[in-house]
């Protein structure tokens, strides 16, 4: 059993209308523990235990939603369901996230809630899923051109009733005229507004107020008032119809949800990319060798998969027969293809580019790197950032206002004429739509989290991202940060008596360096590479490391016969100290009872090539830069100066750190911290904000609010500049949402704004926030352009499907 895209009919019923029960095929598939990690994972359970004794986190898609009251009621319904412990609904990206005990309910029993709520849930990483999104956009489609071909044809018909003059149109050709347009409005009506009735109707029967129930409320009392014009001309309604208007006001409510449903998918376009890079289903290895295809989440530890090229690996593995490049932009957030030879590990996520290759699969789901990425992005992006919850809060209410101030503006005008009584509450019911204050803020949060998934950064916390916005103060750690994890190679030292050139001293020192993983083994085998032909007349026999000292080796050289090498410090290779200070290492010659020094290395760590850079664009940003480390003082000063930073301390515990900390907080900075996340949890924690290099720490330990997934210092200055331009583009479109309906609501009142006009008010403010949030998919905040990691081979969003 599978939600593959090949079962949609026996998943949801894909002809179901919202509130119908769950079909028993679909029940008895949500209900397989075996499909539970397909669309969540496990959160909590006793030692080997079973799944259906554990806790579990699901993600599921949402149908039938378009503003912060439909998620606020979907919320509620999750809640009230006994086992379900947590539910977090958002309206921008149309998601949920539900934790739920497997000893008190299952998957079928929380999804039948969201249906009676009126709403539709499916696994979020199920391949229907992105089928039914497909149809909902072909159907949205079809309503909009449906409305625009009728409304052109009504105001054909309306046109000349606008343009006589008394006496022009006979009683007979205005009443003929008023019957094609009450037909031609039909399909209008029973199709193309078909959602705004049918959630309105749902909000009737559940008791409740969302955004579709006043839109509703004056489509029907528009063409209900029109249809009473044109049985019965001579009665009170009879004077006018407005089926022109009623079908303009469609057509710009349509056009504008259209859009704004294009955009809202772009805008999570990255994150989505991100979510569903792993592989439908997977050759995997029979027994006689040939393959069969089967669903990725059928794979155990020990398969071989053949992967092809183009597709993703679907498990962290090691190749065992083949060769290839892979495209590991997720982890790394660099485009460059990256050799994978026979024997090399792979990652999941990543994309294989150049051959097909055959895969061992080491680990699966949450194991992976991918895994832990996943979890992160999916918790981010169902978070409600302060501004998001406050018109969550508010939204309710609104409407219920919205209601009443119809109501109040239909009274005051029936005494003076009842049909333009009824048309002034239309008009107030559909010009003070909150959309555009619901989306203002998770619009451009999620574009932001979109667009910096696509450069490598993960944002874990959509709080930060307005914190961060305000920072006056960061502080870097230095190990792992502002330097790289390795040592770099300084100097090759000689004596005045040695033998050796610089090149066979370092081709000679690598030839025991390979022994080891140690960093100075490590630097020095990089640097002496293709020097190996330099130091052919020495013969190298057996290798052995001392830990904390170096490497002994014996060896034999064509001038001196059998001898024996040292690599390490100078009391290892037992010469004296010597040299100019700082990190060293010593190779050294003992032959026949005396010691020969035959060099000196001297080491330093190698700063970030982006660093000064990184340092200055953060100073120009108005950000004091700070730098803590829990390395010796002339280190962390050395390293301080050449990345031109002023304020520096070496010598600190991670207890050091967060005391500093906190007294510039208490001195009244906003500070945030970027280190490595191995010893920086706590400071990384107490921060306003912080940032943590994916490579050093376990995504799923690190404590701070973005992951910056590669070896680029310049995401932190990309990340802090976009952070202010979103609140920037939050602040203009909560400007826009409020002095929109601060200045139609009074118009609608007074009678100066048609219906016609207040629904393309309504589809142009929502319209106008969305497109407002998605420049900050096009421009990083000013920082310099990047090349996009994933767009190059992600996997298509719904949008570009249909």
């Amino acid at each position: 059993m599978s939600f593959s895209a090949s079962e949609p009919s026996r998943a949801f019923g894909a002809g179901a209308v919202a509130d119908a029960p769950v079909p028993v095929s679909a029940s008895a598939l949500l209900d397989d523990p075996q499909e539970w990690s397909s669309f969540g994972r496990q959160q909590a359970a006793p030692a080997d235990a079973p799944p259906e004794e554990a806790t579990w986190e699901s993600h599921v898609v949402l149908s039938g939603m378009h503003c912060a009251a439909c998620a606020l009621t979907i919320e509620e319904a999750l809640r009230r369901v006994p086992g379900v412990r947590e539910a977090d609904v958002s309206a921008a990206t149309c998601r949920a996230r539900v934790v739920w005990d497997a000893q008190q309910v299952r998957p079928s029993g929380w999804v039948a809630a969201v249906q009676r709520a009126g709403y539709r849930a499916l696994p979020a990483m199920d391949a229907f899923a992105r089928e039914h999104r497909q149809r909902e956009h072909r159907r949205a489609l079809w309503r909009w051109l449906v409305a625009g071909f009728c409304m052109m044809q009504v105001m054909m018909y309306a046109w000349p009733a606008y343009r006589a003059m008394p006496g022009d149109l006979t009683l007979e050709m205005e009443q003929l005229l008023r019957w094609a347009s009450w037909v031609i409005s039909l399909p209008v009506v029973l199709f193309a507004c078909g959602p705004f009735f049918s959630s309105a109707l749902r909000d009737i029967r559940q008791r409740r107020v969302s955004m579709d129930l006043p839109v509703a409320a004056g489509m029907l009392i528009t063409f209900v008032v029109s249809m009473l014009g044109t049985f019965d001309p001579t009665g009170p309604f009879g004077r006018e119809v407005y089926y022109d208007s009623l079908t303009m006001f469609v057509f710009f409510l349509l056009t504008g949800r259209w859009l704004e449903l294009r955009l809202r998918d772009r805008t999570a376009g990255a994150l989505e990319a991100v979510m569903n890079r792993l592989p439908d289903s997977v050759e995997r290895q029979r027994a006689d060798g040939s393959f069969e295809r089967v669903a990725t989440r059928r794979l155990k530890v020990g398969d071989v998969v053949r992967v092809l090229p183009g597709e993703a690996f679907p498990a962290d593995g090691c190749i065992v027969a083949g060769s290839t490049q892979a495209d590991e932009a997720l982890l790394t957030g660099e485009s460059t293809p990256v050799a994978k030879p026979q024997g090399a590990s792979v990652t999941a996520g990543s994309y294989n580019l150049r051959a097909a290759v055959q895969v061992r699969v080491d680990s699966l789901g949450e194991a992976t790197r991918f895994g832990q990425i996943v979890a992160l992005m999916e918790s981010a992006s169902l978070q409600k950032p302060r501004l998001a919850q406050l018109a969550d809060r508010i939204a309710r209410p609104f409407l219920i206002g919205v209601l009443l101030a119809a109501a109040g503006a239909a009274a005051w005008w029936w005494p003076t004429d009842p049909s333009h009584a009824l048309m002034v509450a239309v008009a107030v019911l559909v010009v003070t739509c909150p959309c555009a204050l619901s989306l203002a803020t998770p619009v451009a949060m999620l574009t932001t989290a979109g667009t910096l998934a696509r450069r490598g950064v993960l944002v874990r916390n959509l709080q930060a991202l307005e914190a961060l916005a305000a920072v006056d103060t960061l502080v870097f750690d230095k190990t792992g940060t502002l330097t790289r994890d390795g040592l770099a190679l300084q100097d090759v030292q000689l004596p005045p008596e040695g033998h050796l050139t610089r090149e066979a001293a370092l081709a000679l020192a690598a030839l025991l360096a390979r022994h080891s993983l140690h960093p100075v083994s490590r630097a020095i085998a990089g640097t002496a590479k293709g020097l190996d032909g330099v130091a052919a007349d020495w013969t190298i026999g057996e290798v052995q490391e001392i830990a904390g000292a170096g490497l002994v080796a014996t060896a034999q050289w064509a001038q001196e016969g059998a001898c024996t090498l040292r690599l390490g410090s100078p009391v290892h290779t037992r010469v004296g100290q010597g040299g100019s200070g700082g990190q060293q290492a010593v190779l050294s010659l003992e032959h026949a009872g005396r010691v020969q020094e035959l060099a000196r290395f001297a080491f330093a760590e190698e700063l970030r090539p982006q660093a000064q850079a990184v340092v200055q664009a953060l100073q120009q940003a108005g950000v004091a830069v700070q730098l803590l480390s829990g390395d010796h003082d002339v280190a962390v000063q050395r390293i301080a100066a050449r990345a031109g930073i002023e304020v520096a301390q070496g010598g600190c515990t991670p207890q050091d750190k967060l005391a500093r900390l906190r007294a510039l907080q208490d001195a009244g900075h906003l500070v945030a911290m970027v280190g490595d996340g191995l010893n920086d949890g706590p400071v990384l924690a107490g921060a306003h904000a912080s940032f943590a290099f994916g490579r050093a720490v376990p995504l799923a330990q690190s404590k701070s609010d973005f992951v910056v997934m590669g070896d680029n210092l310049d995401a932190v200055a990309q990340t802090l500049l976009l952070s202010r331009r979103t609140l920037r583009i939050v602040r203009q479109n909560l400007a826009w949402a409020a002095g929109y309906n601060a200045l139609g609501v009074p118009l609608a009142i007074a009678g100066l704004m048609p219906p016609w006009l207040a629904g393309l008010g309504m589809a142009l403010s929502s319209l106008l926030v969305v497109a407002n949030a998605a420049r900050l998919a096009r421009d990083a905040g000013g920082a310099a352009a990047t090349p996009d990691p994933i767009a190059p081979h992600a996997a298509p969003t719904p949008l570009e499907m249909a």
